[in-house]
Order: C-alpha cells, then structure tokens, then sequence
C-alpha cells in the first residue's frame, strides 16, 4: 500500500472569519495521509488536491476537533492549580491527560477546568494551497509504524509536525 505525503499551506479561520493561525509565513505543513495527523474532515478533502491546488474546505466540528464532550470538564479546588492568581483562559497541562486544560470558570475556592481541544465544538474554514504531493519513502513509513506502535493512543498530531517529514510550524492535529 502506497502512503501519500502531501505538504501545503494554510490559513485556519473560525465561523466568524476570524484567523484563527497560518502557516504562510513558516514552511509548508508536511503529512503522510491515512493515519490520523490532521483533522479528518481536512484530510478526506484535501487527499484529492494536486500541487498549485488552491481552495477552500469548510470542515464541520464533527469532523474537525470534535463536537463539545462535557465529560471533559472537571471542578478543582483552587490550591490545586499551580499558581494561586489563575484567571478565565490560563491554559494548565496535566500530568495526566495529553490535552491541556483551560479555565472556563472561577468560584471563590474552585476553578472549572475544560479538557477539550480549544477548537472542539468549532466549525472551521482551511483556505489551502497544495505545495507537493508524492509516494512517502520506505524509510519515514517505518518510522510512522515505529512511532504507532509505542504511542498509547496513537499519533494524534498536536501542534507541530512530526519531524520524520521535516515539516515546521503547527499543523492542524487530529
């Protein structure tokens, strides 16, 4: 089976229209199709796109980040978190889960923390341009399975491109 590595740029824009990140002005996101490391409804489109292609995906949040899972959410006291002035919108990373946590709420003694991808629940826009599309290398598909198989969860993207396509810059996870 032949993977396909496919480089492009983007500009990431929320319902509003507002630009939520790009990668113009960083090199081109690089990714091996078929394995979860961008957000699904990109990848379903942009998998048919050739070089110089130019166009817009709209991707809805089923299939971007994922709709809202409240289960997410947790209640903690306030002396739990690292620092004692916490406000609405600090992000804390757990030791416990791979997804930060953002403050959505303080009491006088708790703070809700919400464990979602920022973008979940959020319908987005990718305006996309291909830059190059070509057959992944027996070496960077060994090393894609090598990766799988010591990842708990598998690969799921996070910010930043994995190093084996010598990619830069954020790419949009799965």
């Amino acid at each position: 089976m032949s993977h396909k590595v496919i480089s492009f740029h983007y500009t990431l824009t929320d319902s509003d229209g507002v630009v939520i990140e790009s990668s113009q002005s960083r090199e081109p996101v690089t990714f091996m199709a078929g394995i979860g490391m961008i957000v699904p409804g990109l990848e379903k489109e942009i998998v048919g796109f050739a070089p110089g292609d130019k166009r817009r995906v709209e991707v809805k949040a089923e299939e971007g980040y994922g709709l809202i899972d409240f289960s997410k959410f947790v209640q903690e006291p306030k002396e739990a978190l690292p620092k004692p002035d916490v406000q609405v919108g600090d992000v804390f990373q757990s030791n416990a889960a791979p997804t930060p946590f953002t403050v959505k709420q303080i009491t006088e003694t708790h703070v809700v923390l919400d464990g979602n991808h920022p973008l979940a629940g959020e319908d987005l826009t990718f305006d996309v341009e291909v830059t190059e599309t070509r057959d992944a290398t027996p070496e960077e598909v060994a090393e894609i399975e090598r990766q799988l198989s010591q990842a708990p969860g598998g690969i799921t993207g996070g910010p930043g491109t994995p190093e084996a396509f010598g990619g830069q810059g954020a790419a949009p996870e799965a």
